[in-house]
């Protein structure tokens, strides 16, 4: 593996760190603003739906003075007619006045169902203002402090943009002019990242297989080559392994309590593989020595039968 073609391959690694962070700022300079108007958006369908709610319950409360002063009306006339009711001096007149009370008894009783109903629907708007009430405040005040506060994340976010293209026109620096132009000109025409690790075969950027060929060729490590797929700049994973270069870094705390425990784990088969084969080499020599003892006894053995036979 050539040394030159690790160094710059370590040299994209760090320059697309920076990028990634670059990126991140980016897209929270992108969303801050969009987070905001979406919020506005809403804000502004509860303000709607919550004058619509006052202008219904204005309209009710009308309409309930209305009926109110009708059916006080009716009650005076009702008891009108029944005074006259009692002075009626023939038959005929009395049963026209009995006519005309009924039927104003009628249309009061409609009036009354009618403001029962009315009263009945303003409790329920009442109800439902009281519930848009606190979603209309908790918006509103969230709403004033992240504009407020807008400025202020703009301001630092833009601060640490200017660091990070600092950090970066540094680490491209170490980079031969060459294959910086091509990671500048992946960067500008794909997706972000620009460069990333073939595990096992499979482009980590596209997540398909590279030709065996190709693998092949990475995995001699003599040239920056590309994803045949997606055009990304690739390395083999191993390389790094064998070197101790940094790799990125878990996207949360379970993955790296997982990275933990998997490493663990590795390091437990290995010291336990190693028990055993250290095991099996004791008895192997023990066995040996055995079997070395042995010979030396029948040899002793064939030696003083010999002996005896002689004398």
């Amino acid at each position: 593996m050539s040394v030159i073609y690790l160094a710059e391959i370590k040299q994209l690694i760090e320059l697309q760190k920076v990028d990634d962070e670059r990126f991140a700022t980016r897209q929270i300079l992108e969303n801050a603003p969009e987070e905001i108007a979406q919020l506005r958006k809403k804000y502004e369908s509860v303000e709607r739906r919550r004058d619509h709610i006052l202008d219904k319950i204005t309209h009710l409360n009308e309409q309930s003075k209305r009926l109110s002063s009708e059916l006080s009306d009716d009650s005076a006339k009702i008891k009108k007619s029944k005074t006259k009711l009692m002075q009626a001096e023939n038959t005929r007149e009395y049963q026209a006045m009995v006519r005309e009370v009924d039927n104003m008894e009628k249309s009061s009783s409609t009036r009354e169902e009618e403001k029962t109903a009315l009263e009945d629907e303003l409790k329920n708007q009442n109800v439902l203002l009281t519930e848009i009430d606190k979603e209309y405040t908790a918006l509103k005040s969230e709403l004033e402090v992240k504009e407020g506060g807008l400025a202020e994340k703009i301001e630092k976010t833009e601060a640490l943009l200017t660091t990070l293209d600092a950090r970066r026109a540094e680490s491209s620096k170490s980079i031969s002019t060459p294959v910086f132009q091509r990671y500048e000109f992946i960067r500008k025409r794909l997706d972000h990242p620009v460069i990333v690790a073939i595990k096992d075969g499979v482009c980590t950027g596209c997540h398909i297989a590279v030709p065996p060929q190709v693998f092949i060729e990475l995995q001699r490590g003599q040239q920056i080559m590309s994803c045949p797929n997606c055009q990304r700049l690739i390395f083999w994973d191993k390389h790094f392994e064998e070197e101790d270069t940094p790799v990125a870094a878990p996207e949360n705390a379970e993955e790296q309590t997982e990275t933990t425990e998997n490493t663990v784990d590795k390091a437990e088969k290995n010291d336990s593989t190693k028990r055993r084969v250290k095991k099996a080499r004791t008895e192997d020599e023990k066995g040996q020595d055995a079997e070395t003892d042995a010979a030396d006894t029948n040899a002793s053995e064939e030696a003083a039968g010999a002996d005896s036979e002689e004398a």
